[in-house]
């Protein structure tokens, strides 16, 4: 399985948090990051949103079908977000669009098995496998402003 956690792009402070929109600067990073993931991703990957406006526009970016995931929204867990995403046992890809800090944790977990507060730049995506014996592969780690 291949899993990439894409954190939403820039977006404006405010109240609701949900109700956040992306900046100007978060539509440029999430227009970068969609091409770059257009001609990498697999025309069957399943794409996971959170409800949160700035995911939804960070992912429309992305010009693919997704699914609004309450599972991998701004009050998730890394546990609920890997069970959202078929974590590591689903054939094929699975894109994430979703939130600070849950993201960093999850990644921390996959990789050392700890849940560690690791910072991920907006906009960002890591992209990692499952191999056999319970072994993860990063395939990519991409900030906005490295394409």
């Amino acid at each position: 399985m291949d899993l990439i956690l894409w954190r939403h792009a820039d977006a404006e402070d405010g109240i609701p948090d949900d109700g956040r929109r992306l900046t100007a600067k978060g539509e440029k990073q999430a227009r970068r990051v969609a091409k770059w993931l257009a001609q990498h991703l697999p025309a069957d990957a399943r794409v996971l949103v959170s409800p949160a406006k700035r995911a939804q526009q960070t992912a429309k970016a992305l010009s693919k079908d997704f699914e609004t995931c309450p599972e991998v929204g701004t009050a998730t867990v890394p546990a609920a977000l890997l069970k959202a995403a078929g974590w590591p046992d689903r054939d094929g890809t699975v894109l994430v669009v979703g939130h600070q800090p849950v993201i960093g944790q999850t990644v921390a977990i996959l990789l050392t098995g700890e849940a560690r507060e690791w910072a991920f730049k907006k906009g960002a995506i890591w992209w990692l496998s499952s191999r056999e014996r319970g072994e993860v592969v990063v395939r990519a780690v991409i900030a906005p402003d490295l394409l």
